[in-house]
């Protein structure tokens, strides 16, 4: 099957699922969008790396990084390969030696490793036929309505560990009545606590300001 190249194009907060963000992945020239649901970490994680913030302490997929360029492992690509009743299932194609292994994963942390490796990411077109959504203009706006990290998140089950499901529609920024100085001020505080969904959030808003 023919497979057709995406790109990060938005990451916001999602309104049917409590602690959840949708992760929207548009294909390369063209005019389709894949609205993917993944968790709080995950879309922290994906942020960080996109954002190009340094945590205080490595994240699980920098750590996972730093062991697989160690073992001298490359991710070649991250490929959507499958739809079943909602759910997205992901493969990450690794490379050592000159050897190709093909590793299951969830979407979204064969996202997050993919955007630290700089590898593309795939899917098929029956994938983006029957989740996709077709838009005319932007209607999402880069790493837009990603809110605070202090909401109180249950743990995936062992079931979901090869789940990730679908979308939504973003929210109005909580951001949008502060100040320019009060922007950069709690920007610094979400740094310096960690909070790297919320900082880059603002960071959108402070750029959104700018352009």
């Amino acid at each position: 099957m023919k497979k057709i190249k995406l790109d990060i194009v938005g990451l916001s907060y999602s309104q049917t699922q409590s602690g959840a963000y949708a992760l929207v992945l548009g294909e390369v020239n063209g005019n389709r969008r894949l609205p993917i649901i993944i968790g709080s970490a995950e879309a922290q994680s994906i942020a960080v790396e996109i954002e190009k913030m340094t945590p205080s302490r490595p994240l699980t997929h920098d750590l996972f990084k730093s062991f697989a360029e160690t073992f001298d492992i490359h991710i070649n690509e991250v490929l959507i390969y499958n739809l079943v009743d909602g759910i997205f299932f992901a493969k990450i194609s690794c490379v050592r030696d000159g050897k190709t292994t093909e590793i299951d994963a969830r979407t979204s942390d064969a996202v997050a490793l993919a955007v630290r490796f700089d590898s593309p990411i795939y899917t098929y077109d029956f994938i983006m036929s029957s989740a996709g959504i077709v838009i005319e203009s932007n209607d999402f706006a880069f790493l837009e309505n990603i809110s605070s990290p202090t909401e109180s998140i249950t743990p995936p089950t062992p079931t979901e560990k090869q789940k990730e499901q679908a979308p939504i529609k973003p929210e109005v920024s909580p951001y949008a009545s502060l100040t320019d100085e009060q922007l950069e001020n709690t920007l610094q505080k979400a740094i310096e606590n960690e909070q790297y969904e919320t900082a880059a959030k603002i960071r959108d808003e402070i750029e959104r300001r700018k352009s």
